[in-house]
């Protein structure tokens, strides 16, 4: 019953799989689809190059996530300066900086992985 059960699981994952490049027409690769309109009517596509465009999306998305991140090592400092010495609110503020804390160093562990990982692709497809 299990193994049917797998089965059974494993064609539910795998269908959308085979049937989407029937339903999305992706085996016609002589479709039109509409760049040049856009063209004529003005519309500037721009051409930086790809593996540009993915870094700077990763540099934005990594420098929103350390702002949290600092903005939550803030509200940590605030909720202890306003505790007035209690102590539930003093460990739940150190938490709150703990978390700030931690996120930094994810953010910044992220933002080298990427650098280096962007790096290396960028001179394995240099021309």
């Amino acid at each position: 019953m299990a193994l049917l059960k797998k089965i059974f699981v494993l064609s539910l994952l795998l269908t959308p799989a085979l049937v989407a490049p029937q339903v999305t027409l992706a085996d016609n690769a002589d479709a039109y689809y509409g760049v040049n309109d856009l063209i004529q009517q003005g519309v500037r596509l721009g051409n930086k190059d790809l593996r540009t465009a993915i870094a700077g999306i990763i540099n934005v998305l990594l420098g929103f996530l350390g702002v949290i991140a600092v903005l939550l090592f803030l509200l940590g400092g605030f909720r202890w300066m306003l505790s007035m010495g209690s102590s539930e609110k003093i460990d739940e503020a150190k938490k709150t900086m703990g978390a700030g804390i931690v996120g930094i160093a994810i953010v910044l562990s992220a933002y080298a992985i990427a650098s280096f990982v962007l790096g290396e692709l960028y001179n394995a497809t240099r021309q």
